[in-house]
């Protein structure tokens, strides 16, 4: 006896086909995780980028196609995502499932629920990938496989909405963990929003200083090129990001400071041994984290 028919693949809308939105079309193609993969974006440049790639099945820039989807993606910089939601609300059909890939969870997500009401369910997610690099030519399939997505469901989110959003991340090779939208800002605060402070700040603190008149930047080896690399990230799109977890961010900067003011009176003190040991004690738990 044959087994019932499966049901056919989601029809998928991804808003911002950049790195993250592109990535994630060309894995979901791929994968066949989609019916057909739809780029909506404001940059004609962008969309053409994403369909001459094959990152896409095609691409738009009319709100009312975008919206006939059942699931759609906010890929976008996290400041436009909920008026692209408002935008695409009175075109999607009831139930359509709305999703984004936004560093930031707890605020923007309730700005998405809020926007998205009247039409269905929102799944908050955030695929830890990225580089420096932005747009659909950075792009590529594989930038997802063996990467945690954190899901972010809050207490209004829908079961079976969460069910195909975890769906969708699992088919193109992310190992998904779920948690409140308050804890995933607490953490990434920490690992992620305030290491590209601290790597703007190194820049610039090393770009303002002179020795001599000679500029330490021009000095610069492998060491500080390794620490400072996430400071090539753009400027504009992580401003937003800084802004919209700021609380958390600050609870980093308070513990981090602590951490500089220890390391500092142990440096002033000239204790060769303390300072040893609390630096071994950060190298132990930075060799637990490999080279993943």
């Amino acid at each position: 006896m044959k087994g019932a028919a499966q049901a056919a693949p989601a029809r998928l809308t991804v808003a911002g086909v950049g790195l993250i939105g592109g990535s994630l079309a060309a894995a979901a193609r791929a994968a066949k995780a989609a019916g057909g993969v739809l780029g909506f974006g404001r940059s004609e440049q962008s969309l053409e980028t994403a369909r001459g790639r094959g990152l896409v099945d095609r691409v738009t820039r009319d709100p009312r196609e975008a919206a006939a989807a059942d699931i759609i993606v906010l890929a976008a910089p996290l400041a436009a995502c909920a008026g692209i939601a408002a935008a695409l609300a009175p075109h999607a059909r009831p139930g359509t499932v709305l999703t984004d890939v936004g560093s930031v969870k707890a605020r923007p997500l309730a700005e998405l629920e809020a926007a998205w009401a009247a039409v269905g369910p929102v799944v908050g997610a955030h695929p830890i990938a990225g580089a420096e690099t932005a747009g659909p030519g950075a792009a590529r399939a594989d930038l997802f496989r063996g990467r945690v997505c954190i899901v972010t469901p809050t207490p209004t989110t829908d079961g079976a909405a969460l069910s195909r959003v975890r769906a969708l991340w699992e088919a193109v090779g992310a190992r998904v963990e779920e948690m409140p939208p308050a804890v995933h800002d607490e953490l990434l605060a920490r690992v992620s929003h305030l290491p590209h402070l601290v790597a703007w700040a190194l820049v610039g603190a090393a770009g303002r200083a002179r020795a001599e008149g000679r500029a330490p930047l021009d000095y610069a080896g492998s060491g500080f090129r390794d620490a400072t690399r996430i400071a090539s990230s753009p400027a504009t799109l992580w401003a937003e990001i800084l802004l919209a977890n700021r609380a958390p961010l600050a609870h980093g900067l308070a513990e981090l400071r602590a951490e500089l003011a220890e390391l500092e009176r142990l440096v002033a003190a000239g204790d060769a041994g303390a300072l040893a040991r609390a630096l071994d004690a950060a190298r132990a738990l930075r060799l637990r984290l490999g080279e993943r």
